[in-house]
C-alpha cells in the first residue's frame, strides 16, 4: 500500500516536471518564433551599419548614403507595399468572396485566368507597356504591383472559403442562420488562415516587385539599387538590397503575427 502511494506520489511529480518542461519547451519556441526575426533583421542592419561606416565613401556615395536619402526611400518603398497591398485587399477578398458562391463558381476559371497573365507577364515588361502608353509616376507603378500581386489573394480567398467542412455550413444554416451570417461568422472566420498566408505571399512578392518602381520614377529603394549598377558603387548596391530584404523578412513576421493573432481558436 505504501509502495503504490509513493509509486503514484512520484508518477504525478514526473508528470508535473514533464508538463513543466512542455510549457517551457513551448515557451522558447514561441520567443524564437516571434522574436527571432526582429532579432535577425535588427543584426543585420547593425552589420551594415559598422560596415558602411568603416568604409572611406565618396562624395558620390556620401551623398546616397546618408540618413536623409535612405530614410525617403524606405519611405517611399514602404508607401508603395502597403497602398498596393491594400487595394489588393480591396479588390481580391471581396472577388474571391463572390466567385467562390455556389451560383458564380462557372466564373472563376475565366477570372483567374485573367488573374495569372498579371503573373505570367514580366514585371519590368508590364511597367514598360503601361509607361509607353500612360507615362510615368506613381499610380503607374500602382497599377502594375496591384497586377502583379492579386492573384495570391485571390486563389487563397477563394481555397479558403471552398475547403470549409459543407456539414458546417448545413448546421449553420440549420441553427436559422441567414446566408450572409453564415458567410461571414463561420465560412469567412474558418478560411482566415489561409487567406493570410496568401496575403503573406502578396506582402513580399509586392516589396520585391516595388524596387522596379524606380524605372518609372516612383522612387522606393530601386534608385539605391539601380545607381548602385550604374554608378559602379557596390556599397550603394549592397546597402539598397540589404535594406530590401529586411523589409520583406519584416513584412513576412508582421503577416506571422497577424496569423497568429487573427487564428480562430481550436484551429492548429
Amino acid at each position: 500500500m505504501v509502495a503504490d502511494t509513493l509509486t503514484g506520489t512520484d508518477g504525478i511529480a514526473a508528470a508535473g516536471v514533464g508538463g513543466a518542461g512542455t510549457a517551457r519547451r513551448g515557451r522558447t519556441r514561441f520567443l524564437l518564433r516571434h522574436l527571432g526575426t526582429p532579432a535577425a533583421i535588427a543584426a543585420v542592419l547593425g552589420v551594415l551599419y559598422l560596415w558602411v561606416h568603416g568604409l572611406r565613401l565618396d562624395s558620390i556615395e556620401r551623398r546616397t548614403l546618408n540618413y536623409t536619402y535612405m530614410h525617403d526611400r524606405v519611405i517611399e518603398h514602404l508607401k508603395l507595399t502597403v497602398v498596393a497591398t491594400v487595394i489588393v485587399i480591396v479588390i481580391a477578398i471581396p472577388l474571391g468572396v463572390i466567385i467562390s458562391r455556389p451560383r458564380a463558381r462557372w466564373v472563376s476559371p475565366v477570372v483567374l485566368a485573367l488573374s495569372n497573365l498579371g503573373q505570367a507577364i514580366p514585371s519590368l515588361g508590364l511597367l514598360v507597356l503601361l509607361t509607353i502608353k500612360f507615362g510615368i509616376g506613381f499610380k503607374i507603378a500602382m497599377f502594375g504591383l496591384v497586377v502583379y500581386a492579386v492573384l495570391p489573394v485571390l486563389r487563397n480567398t477563394m481555397v479558403g472559403i471552398q475547403q470549409v467542412d459543407p456539414t458546417l455550413v448545413e448546421a449553420a444554416r440549420g441553427m436559422g442562420m441567414t446566408r450572409m451570417q453564415v458567410l461571414f461568422s463561420v465560412e469567412l472566420r474558418l478560411a482566415v488562415p489561409v487567406i493570410l498566408a496568401g496575403l503573406r505571399t502578396a506582402l513580399v512578392l509586392t516589396v520585391g516587385v516595388a524596387t522596379l518602381a524606380t524605372f518609372v520614377n516612383a522612387g522606393g529603394l530601386g534608385d539605391m539599387i539601380v545607381n548602385g549598377i550604374k554608378l559602379s558603387r557596390h556599397p550603394v548596391l549592397i546597402t539598397g538590397s540589404v535594406l530590401t530584404c529586411c523589409i520583406a523578412f519584416l513584412v513576412d513576421w508582421l503577416g506571422n503575427l497577424a496569423e497568429d493573432v487573427l487564428r480562430p481558436r481550436g484551429l492548429s
